[in-house]
């Protein structure tokens, strides 16, 4: 059993998540419930699918009618981004045994922005705080789905902009990264690129065409760094 203060520890960690999933959950429920998704199967699949971009874009495609394979394929190209996720957490995961199937099923964006910036731990990264992040991570997004089920179901108000949540979310992580890494450069190319995708190439690509040319100019960045230090 886990000590009552590493339990604290990760729920200090993860207060700026909290403060954007439980409003950004909520906004989830509500919409749901407006657009007729039974309010067990909206929390059902916060517990089973957590993927907040995801379960946002599935409720719209359902309620314009779309198809499972028109589903699957959005959303896949949706969360695309985190196989580079998951290639960068290849050997932080190690030997986290039994917790690691779940860390990788919890993997969302703003989890990976708190683990990839936790330190090493003495023997090893510490994967028992990693997993408890995770586990706080989606109990404060179904907390916040099952909030804006109720909502949705008892209450009638307008609920425009509150989607806005996530956007200030991403702020805030960025900028907490930015703060303890001390390094402008992955910064300023994410910021250059993704200015460059909204002027030159179409919404729907947007995202992947954005992270596909950061990935491919950091890896150019790295060659290059690892090649002038193997030369005499």
């Amino acid at each position: 059993m886990s000590p009552p203060h590493a339990w604290k520890e990760a729920g200090k960690l993860t207060l700026p998540v909290m403060f954007g999933y439980l409003p950004l959950g909520a906004a989830y429920g509500i919409l749901a419930v407006e657009v007729g998704v039974p309010w067990w199967a909206a929390v059902l699949m916060s517990l089973i699918i957590y993927a907040g971009a995801g379960q946002f874009l599935a409720v719209a495609l359902l309620a314009a009618g779309a198809g499972l394979m028109e589903l699957a394929v959005a959303t896949l190209m949706l969360n695309s981004r985190h196989l580079f996720y998951g290639l960068s957490l290849l050997k932080r995961y190690q030997g986290a045994g039994w917790r690691k199937p779940y860390m990788i099923f919890a993997l969302t964006d703003e989890t990976y922005s708190l683990i990839t910036t936790l330190p090493a731990a003495a023997h090893g990264h510490d994967h028992a705080l990693a997993f408890r992040i995770c586990l706080l991570n989606q109990a404060w997004w179904v907390l916040g789905s099952i909030a804006g089920v109720l909502a949705g179901t008892t209450l009638t108000f307008n609920s425009q902009g509150i989607e806005f949540a996530l956007t200030a979310l991403f702020i805030v992580l960025t900028l907490e990264q930015a703060r303890r890494l001390r390094r402008w450069l992955p910064f300023a190319i994410a910021l250059l690129t993704g200015l460059a995708g909204i002027w030159l190439v179409p919404d729907r690509h947007l995202l992947l065409s954005a992270i596909g040319a950061a990935s491919l100019i950091l890896l150019f960045h790295y060659s290059l760094g690892r090649h002038q230090e193997t030369r005499p």
